[in-house]
């Protein structure tokens, strides 16, 4: 049987189609590590948003896949959640995050996780065009505790569907802080 030229086109614009979706719009991203445990567990697989970032800054409670900083020597992109974003003031006060003077509500971090500085900051800016992120599992989260704001520009996208296991499929929720100001 000879292969016919439109079903050769057909593939090649398949593979082109599967690549400009993968690169610009939409990406999976496979779960690696007990950093966001209860929210998202070892093994889970996502769907990363790439295209909407482009248009609409991140907001506090985003999750967000990000290339590791320089200090890691994994290629293994980190996964967490954005608690501070341009213009906010965030603190570690009395084992809670602090934005802009008040507490912030995180209902989704592990029972029994301790939110205390790693490397002696206990208090960031956040500049434009960076976020402040941090694991939901605080012990075991290696985030802007360790290595400061991220740039916007490290970030692969933001994550917005749970799709495997089956059983847990379902959208990813941001929750609102509607106590905390909007920065100064």
């Amino acid at each position: 049987m000879t292969e016919t030229p439109e079903a050769s086109v057909t593939v090649i614009l398949a593979f082109a189609l599967y690549a400009i979706i993968q690169t610009f719009i939409v990406q999976t991203y496979r779960v690696e590590g007990k950093s966001m445990d209860d929210t998202l567990q070892d093994g889970q697989h996502l769907l990363i948003d790439k295209l909407t970032p482009r248009f609409d800054s991140y907001s506090r409670g985003d999750i967000v896949v990000l290339h590791p900083p320089d200090l890691e020597e994994s290629a293994t992109p980190y996964i967490k959640r954005v608690v501070g974003v341009e213009g906010d003031h965030v603190e570690l006060i009395d084992d809670a995050v602090w934005v802009n003077g008040v507490e912030l509500d995180e209902p989704y971090t592990k029972a029994g996780s301790i939110t205390a500085p790693e490397s002696g900051e206990e208090a960031w800016d956040v500049d434009a065009g960076t976020v402040l992120v941090m694991g939901d599992n605080r012990q075991h989260s290696v985030d802007s505790r360790s290595f400061g704001v991220v740039e916007v520009d490290e970030i692969i996208g933001r994550a917005w569907l749970r799709f495997w296991p089956i059983d847990t499929i379902g959208l990813l929720q941001t929750p609102t802080y509607p106590d905390v100001p909007a920065a100064p």
